[in-house]
């Protein structure tokens, strides 16, 4: 008698598949998940990665699903200052809008160097990053760290 397969066991089949495989495409996830006995569409996939956090990353000359790693420092001359689209400020706060997907790992550079350029914090949505700054009255020299931190 076949053990009939949770959600939980779908999550770590998923999991475990990122972290071993260089799965590109939803449908490559689907299909694997297929021959291990899930049942699963590409919207449940889809659904799975966007819970999980997962994202596309380029390895060599393909583009992969990977999970994020909290142990792997960013650094500013990775190729994620080519996702920058925009950074802007008021007043009080200064915004940078990425391409989709990518605001995460931005916000996580800035707060691993947040000492150095004068800011509290970051937080991030799917393509938008809020920059608090330590002081108000800084927020246009903390504008420019940002600027050439991450785009220069």
């Amino acid at each position: 008698m076949t053990k009939r397969k949770t959600k939980a066991d779908l999550i770590i089949a998923v999991q475990q598949l990122l972290e071993t495989k260089t799965v590109g495409t939803q449908e490559e996830i689907k299909t694997a998940l297929q021959k291990q006995g899930f049942s699963v569409n590409q919207v449940k996939v889809s659904r799975i990665l966007h819970k999980l956090g997962a994202i596309k990353m380029s390895e060599g000359e393909q583009v992969v699903y990977r999970l994020p790693t909290e142990l792997v420092p960013i650094s500013p001359n990775d190729p994620l200052k080519n996702l920058i689209l925009n950074i802007s400020h008021n007043e009080a706060l200064i915004v940078i809008k990425t391409a989709p997907g990518c605001a995460h790992f931005v916000a996580r550079l800035l707060d691993q160097t947040r000492k150095n350029i004068g800011i509290l914090g970051t937080v991030s949505g799917d393509d938008t990053i809020f920059v608090a700054p330590e002081k108000i009255s800084k927020v246009e020299s903390i504008h420019k760290k940002i600027y050439d931190l991450l785009l220069s």
